[in-house]
């Protein structure tokens, strides 16, 4: 197995595509780090689908309904916005239009998406595995979508 800088702030996402790795970002959004750690290690994500992957922006997921609906049955975070930019590889919290609704649904940034600047949680990365993340099945809602297998910190795999 491969060997990460923080394991504990390393999350692996087996997908129907393949693996991807994501870095935390606990000095951007440690709320929300903190979620999806607790979430993850409860085994939240297992099987949970990519119901909204948009060419050119993003592919989002973190819904148990499979629809976008729904989150965890855990309070709403506070909004952690910051000055990081919403680039290929960012991970970032969805939430409704109100700016302390994100729960467990996220989004990964395939270009550069400046208009969500300052306005979404960032709280990781995608440091390998990009390229599994291009293959995801596209749609709004998806009509075959690819799912996270398994969703695991780094740091529990040792």
């Amino acid at each position: 197995m491969a060997t990460y800088a923080d394991p504990e702030n390393t999350i692996i996402m087996e997908t129907t595509k393949g693996n991807v790795v994501i870095e935390l970002r606990p000095d951007l959004a440690p709320g929300h780090v903190e979620r999806i750690k607790e979430l993850t290690r409860e085994k939240f994500y297992d099987g949970i689908v990519f119901h909204r992957v948009i060419e050119d922006f993003m592919a989002q997921a973190g819904c148990p309904r499979g629809n976008g609906t729904g989150g965890s049955d855990k309070p709403n975070l506070k909004a952690e916005f910051s000055d990081e930019k919403h680039v290929r590889g960012t991970v970032s919290a969805a939430r409704s239009s109100a700016p302390d609704s994100a729960n467990s649904q996220f989004f990964i940034c395939f270009t550069e998406a400046p208009w969500l600047n300052r306005q979404y949680s960032v709280w990781g990365k995608v440091i390998e595995g990009m390229e599994n993340v291009d293959l995801l099945e596209r749609g709004e809602p998806v009509r075959n979508p690819d799912k996270i297998v398994t969703m695991r910190v780094a740091a529990d795999l040792a």
